[in-house]
C-alpha cells in the first residue's frame, strides 16, 4: 500500500511539473512538483475587481497538507468496495477541496476521476472525456462546487450534478459516434462514385454539421466556385443519389443529404 500511494504521489507531481515546465502560471512563479506553502498566504478562489473581490473557496492551509493528502492517497488507493463511479465523483471534489498545488488543481482532480472512471469500464478503451465534459457545462460545474465546498461537505447535490454530467458526457459521445458510424457508411455505399474537392468537401461540411440550409449560392461561396460550377455539382451529386432536394425548403431550393 505504502509503495502505491508513493507512486500516486509522485505520478502526481510529475503530472504538476509536465503542465508547468517553466516553474510558472502565466506570468507568476508558483511551486512546482510539490505542494504548495504559506508563502503567498492562503490559497483562495477569488473573482471580482481588485479591491472588490469576492472569496468563493479558502482552502486548507499548506501545514496541513501532507496529513490531508495522506488521507486522499491512502483512501483513494484503497480496494474497499465504493462503487468506481462514486469514487470518481468524491476523488475530484476532495482533491479539489484540498487544492494541493499552486495551480493545475483542476486539471489534476480530473485526470484522477479519469483513472478511476476507467475501472469502472472495466476497459483500457474509452471513446466519452468526463473532463471535456465538464469544460462544456463548467459555469454549473463552479457553482455547485462553490455551494458543496461553502456549506457542511454534503456531498448529495455534488453527486447528483456529477452523475448528470457524465450522462451528458455519454450521450454526446454516443452522438458523436452514430455520426462517424453514418458517415463511414455513407461514404462505403458511395465508394465507387467519382466525385470532385468541391463535392466531397460539401459532403464532409454536411456530416459534421452545416450551418444553416445549403444552398447554390452558398455552395459557391464556400467552394470558391461559380453559381452554375456550384449547380452542376449538386446535380451531379443528385443523380448519384448522394444529395436531394429539401422538402419544404421555402422560397430558396436547398439541399441534404440523402
Amino acid at each position: 500500500m505504502l509503495g502505491t500511494k508513493i507512486m500516486i504521489n509522485l505520478t502526481s507531481f510529475g503530472w504538476h511539473s509536465s503542465l508547468f515546465p517553466s516553474g510558472r502560471s502565466g506570468l507568476h512563479k508558483i511551486t512546482v512538483g510539490n505542494w504548495r506553502d504559506n508563502e503567498k498566504g492562503p490559497m483562495q478562489v477569488v473573482s471580482g475587481a481588485m479591491g472588490k473581490e469576492r472569496v468563493h473557496f479558502e482552502a486548507p492551509e499548506a501545514d496541513r497538507l501532507d496529513g490531508e493528502m495522506t488521507l486522499f492517497l491512502d483512501w483513494f488507493n484503497s480496494n474497499h468496495t465504493t462503487d468506481f463511479v462514486l469514487k470518481s465523483a468524491v476523488a475530484h471534489l476532495w482533491f479539489v477541496t484540498v487544492h494541493p498545488f499552486d495551480d493545475g488543481n483542476g486539471r489534476i482532480a480530473r485526470a484522477l476521476a479519469d483513472m478511476l472512471l476507467a475501472k469502472a469500464d472495466g476497459d483500457n478503451q474509452r471513446f466519452y472525456s468526463m473532463s471535456a465534459q465538464i469544460r462544456v457545462e463548467r459555469k454549473a460545474y463552479y457553482d455547485i462546487l462553490e455551494k458543496t465546498q461553502s456549506g457542511n461537505l454534503d456531498v448529495t447535490k455534488w453527486l447528483q450534478w456529477y452523475l448528470h454530467c457524465l450522462d451528458d458526457a455519454l450521450n454526446t459521445t454516443d452522438k458523436a459516434l452514430k455520426c462517424v458510424l453514418h458517415k463511414a457508411q455513407f461514404w462505403d455505399k458511395h465508394s465507387n462514385e467519382t466525385i470532385n474537392e468541391r463535392q466531397r468537401l460539401m459532403i464532409n461540411k454536411l456530416f459534421d454539421g452545416f450551418d444553416g440550409k445549403l444552398t447554390t449560392s452558398k455552395w459557391a461561396k464556400l467552394t470558391k466556385c461559380s453559381a452554375d460550377t456550384a449547380l452542376r455539382d449538386i446535380q451531379s451529386l443528385m443523380q448519384k443519389d448522394m444529395l436531394q432536394k429539401e422538402v419544404g425548403g421555402g422560397r430558396s431550393t436547398s439541399y441534404v443529404l440523402k
